[in-house]
């Protein structure tokens, strides 16, 4: 069941008066698991396309029944309410049978990303409590060995072309292009899973209360920790997000987001479910399997990141697939701020809306949205307005209990059926972080008379020059504007004066590079910044440290 908004201006929520059409401002959401919601698509729609992986399609009943013989056998080798599993896959039909079928035999997922060293994978195991790792056969010798002092009991294995069309799986084991290693330590065949004799049993799950997954989060600041997510605050985010983009079983996504990190899960996988859309899979990024898939399967909307667009734009194979973009609708920019130039980029060279949206893993994720009904309602700059059933406010930065006024800098928080129950194992975190119903986001915005909210940017990477605050943000998106500039990042850097002086980095578009020194770059932000905000250095690399999803690690930045 679903509202249209009434016109009433609500106290403090002037985003009301500029609501998309056609979005509701409130939504039912049923009181069911991830599972139970796909059998359900399954039922209604079984011939529905749910994935294209490398030409196969599957429907959403073969998905259905695939995860109801895993979860009989999930169950039959320990998996019981609240067994934690760790999924260590990339994009593949592999990741969503394994994914729902945890949920639907009663554990808990536990997504890793497939690149993690031995040391960072040990430690999300241990902190987790995995029993289980469900991996790609060529990350099994790191899972082997991170395996060891967990509670790891079990490894199961799998290979990335055992769901492709067998002539393509074929070739490219002949080719070398798909791994096939021998593994001869005691594991788990994925496929002898399938195939098991086993019984399932239904399971007593609180939606509202029962961990569904632990999303590992603050990688690009420190040691991770995990939000608790259950399948409501899933299920709600996902509904939110296929009400957002008024997407139907017509409408088809190009998945190139990573599944183990949470964007890509409620913008891919789980709103495949929410809105019957169909999923071009792709394991990895790719500029050219990108282009091509666009080409061939004409998906109407690519949720990505920044760093995404930019590589598309800059690509030499941009010019022969600009037709082919036509396809799209629309694109979501999460994960990391979405540059002003990019955003115009974009839109002007493929006649595609590009908004940008907000979110974090411990909201599951997105709490905000450019809206996507108009061209004319995106704030260029602006992470949008609140989603469906999300409030949120601007606070003092000092208490977090005084609500500041519009044009206000101060803390973002926010509150929705989408926020989770907080962190794994970390007490204190949880209390700092989730008060009185509200998430804390630690990052510094306002909202404007609008309601359109604005990141200023993470309260931790503020630079203080002599008392004076320089948010990164406002120096990045002025490097931005220089021609020469593909990708920038600012940080700070010690200074015997001031204390701490913004250092910037950058990578330079392909036919700048070693045309364009250090001090050009600085001059021209000389020219667009007040003196204080001016980085003291500037150094052009090759390339700046990126998480996969493509949000840049300033840590290892101001480490090096």
């Amino acid at each position: 069941m679903i509202e249209q908004n009434s016109g009433q201006l609500e106290e403090g929520k002037p985003w009301l008066l500029h609501w998309p059409k056609g979005v509701p401002t409130h939504i039912e959401y049923p009181e069911k698991t991830l599972s139970e919601l796909l059998d359900q698509r399954a039922k209604a729609r079984p011939s529905d396309t749910q994935f294209i992986f490398f030409g196969r399609r599957i429907s959403f009943q073969e998905t259905s029944k695939t995860v109801q013989k895993l979860a009989a056998s999930f169950q039959k080798i320990g998996v019981s309410k609240g067994t934690r599993v760790a999924v260590m896959l990339p994009n593949s039909p592999q990741f969503a049978f394994s994914y729902y079928a945890i949920l639907k035999s009663g554990g808990v997922v536990v997504p890793v990303n497939p690149l993690y060293t031995e040391r960072e994978l040990n430690t999300e195991l241990i902190d987790s409590g995995a029993e289980l790792i469900v991996v790609l056969d060529s990350f099994y010798r790191v899972a082997k060995k991170a395996s060891e002092g967990t509670r790891v009991k079990e490894i199961i294995v799998t290979n990335i072309s055992d769901f492709m069309p067998k002539l393509t799986a074929v070739l490219g084991r002949l080719t070398g292009k798909i791994e096939n290693p021998k593994i001869t330590d005691t594991h788990i065949d994925f496929s002898s899973l399938l195939t098991m004799d086993s019984q399932y049993t239904e399971v007593d799950i609180d939606v509202r209360r029962d961990p569904a997954i632990l999303m590992y989060t603050g990688g690009t600041t420190g040691t991770p920790k995990a939000a608790i997510l259950t399948n409501m605050n899933l299920v709600s985010n996902a509904m939110m997000v296929s009400a957002w983009g008024n997407l139907s079983s017509s409408d088809g996504v190009l998945a190139v987001l990573p599944w183990f990190h949470v964007y890509g899960m409620t913008v891919a996988l789980n709103m495949s479910i929410t809105s019957g859309v169909w999923i071009v899979v792709l394991p990895r990024f790719s500029v050219h399997e990108t282009f091509k898939a666009i080409k061939k399967y004409h998906p109407t909307t690519f949720p990505g990141v920044f760093s995404m667009y930019i590589a598309l734009l800059n690509s030499p194979l941009f010019a022969k697939y600009k037709s082919d973009i036509r396809c799209l609708k629309s694109g979501l920019s999460g994960a990391a701020p979405l540059p002003v130039e990019i955003a115009k980029n974009w839109s002007a060279k493929t006649g595609s809306i590009l908004a940008e949206g907000y979110g974090l893993s411990e909201a599951s994720p997105v709490t905000h949205a450019n809206p996507l009904d108009d061209p004319s309602h995106i704030k260029l700059g602006s992470i949008g307005i609140p989603m469906p059933d999300t409030d949120a406010k601007i606070v003092d930065m000092e208490t977090g209990t005084r609500e500041l006024k519009p044009m206000e800098v101060g803390e973002l928080i926010v509150k929705g059926p989408q926020v989770g129950l907080g962190y794994w194992n970390r007490t204190e975190e949880t209390k700092a972080t989730f008060r009185d119903g509200w998430l804390y986001t630690g990052d510094i915005a306002y909202m404007d008379n609008d309601g359109y909210f604005y990141i200023v940017d993470r309260k931790k990477d503020m630079i203080n020059v002599g008392g004076l605050k320089v948010w990164p943000r406002e120096v990045e998106e002025v490097a931005y504007k220089h021609k020469a500039v593909r990708m920038a990042a600012v940080v700070g850097i010690p200074d015997n004066f001031y204390g701490e002086v913004p250092k910037l980095f950058v990578v330079l578009k392909d036919e700048f590079k070693n045309k364009v020194d250090p001090e050009e770059i600085r001059s021209f932000i000389k020219e667009n910044l007040a003196p204080y905000k001016v980085p003291k250095v500037v150094e052009i690399k090759d390339e700046l440290p990126t998480t996969l999803v493509g949000k840049v690690l300033r840590r290892k930045l101001k480490e090096a």
